[in-house]
């Protein structure tokens, strides 16, 4: 269908440009010259309305839509149990996870060398 416009105006176009340009005195006319420019004049006012008809449109593209991010919490802190230092739980805590481990003193022998204290 908007071929069938595009065509419809230049041919309109093209006959608007003869008959202004036939409306000379009887004398002129014979000329094919007028004639000539008639149509020449068509076809230039068809080619610009063809092709202004013909121009695509500009559409916009529809808004965009960004989701909030997430929200993102830091992890709770790890949850180590340890007995009260000096409980009979911290003593059996103490001496099972430490073979070198001194109930009187609350130390235990690294593995480097050097007495520390269980916590």
């Amino acid at each position: 269908m908007f071929k069938k416009f595009v065509v419809t105006a230049s041919a309109l176009a093209l006959v608007a440009g003869v008959t202004l340009t036939s409306q000379a005195t009887p004398a002129h006319a014979a000329k094919g010259w007028q004639v000539g420019v008639g149509v020449a004049s068509g076809l230039a006012a068809g080619a610009i309305l063809g092709s202004a008809l013909s121009q695509p449109r500009y559409v916009a593209p529809p808004p965009a839509y960004y989701p909030a991010p997430p929200a993102y919490y830091p992890a709770p802190a790890p949850v180590v149990y340890r007995p009260a230092p000096w409980s009979p739980a911290w003593y059996n805590y103490c001496s099972r996870k430490y073979r070198s481990f001194n109930p009187n003193t609350g130390y235990f022998l690294s593995y480097s060398g050097q007495y520390r204290f269980c916590q």
